[in-house]
């Protein structure tokens, strides 16, 4: 693999830290946009796998740390799902400027949330697939019941995720509840494919049910049985990666109609 490390601006004015994985021979046929879940990291196990796989299959893929997580910048208390997609839509701004705007946009749990969001800024992206995503951001406050009164009550808390502490704000859960996912999904326009595991404790499969369910045609549904919601498994996510990258070759011609210099849009 060629593996570039990269830096951009993020939504916020942050400076994110990103790597770009290239084919090892090549030039690539289309670039994906990879957006790593809730509190993890561009470096995370099945992130990488993934990406590798698409970049076998010669297309390049952006993956990086939003803003206040991993080699990033910026505090992760000042951000909220609403900058997340303004950091995915500040990458595929930058890999237009590069190189090329991503014709593939990929999010696993809360960033499939997100790149559903991003998807309606870039005209380009003409295939989405999304992993164990919650059908509505909000999903994420099961997770946090214990520290729901005293987030209300103080204006934040600092929660403990895989073991971590973080900063949650009242203004992140306010915005996770202002999101109209049932909207973004029916104006998608876009080639869908949703990665669901029957198995998911974290995001149960209802959620990849319910996307399905809402979306428009072409839609596709692949269970991901026996695997878990963060696919520890290397064998799980390398077949996801493997299976994205058949499935999106069929809708990069479509890309070839909209002009390369059509423009990625601010998020609002």
């Amino acid at each position: 693999m060629q593996t570039q490390r990269l830096t951009f601006l993020g939504a916020t004015g942050a400076r994110l830290s990103a790597r770009l994985e290239l084919p090892p021979h090549g030039q690539p046929i289309a670039y994906a946009l990879f957006a790593h879940c809730f509190t993890c990291t561009k470096q995370y196990k099945a992130v990488v796998n993934i990406s590798r796989a698409l970049s076998q299959a010669r297309i390049g893929v952006l993956r990086f740390d939003f803003t206040g997580l991993g080699e990033s910048e910026g505090e992760f208390a000042d951000t909220t799902f609403s900058s997340n997609v303004g950091d995915l839509v500040a990458a595929a701004q930058f890999l237009q400027r590069e190189w090329e705007a991503p014709a593939i946009l990929v999010g696993h749990s809360l960033g499939g949330a997100a790149v559903l969001h991003a998807a309606h800024h870039i005209p380009v992206c003409q295939a989405v697939a999304t992993i164990a995503a919650p059908a509505a951001p909000e999903h994420i406050k099961r997770h946090l019941t214990s520290s729901l009164e005293e987030i209300e009550t103080r204006g934040a808390a600092e929660v403990l995720l895989a073991g971590r502490p973080f900063t949650i704000t009242r203004e992140f859960l306010d915005d996770l509840s202002a999101q109209n996912m049932a909207r973004v999904i029916r104006g998608l326009g876009r080639a869908l494919l949703i990665f669901h595991s029957p198995d998911d404790r974290i995001v149960g499969p209802e959620n990849g049910a319910r996307i399905f369910d809402t979306a428009s045609d072409p839609k596709s549904f692949i269970s991901l049985t026996g695997a878990d919601h963060l696919l520890s498994r290397t064998e799980d996510s390398q077949y996801v990666g493997a299976i994205i990258a058949a499935w999106a070759t069929r809708y990069l011609a479509a890309s070839d109609d909209v002009p390369r210099e059509a423009q990625v849009s601010p998020a609002r």
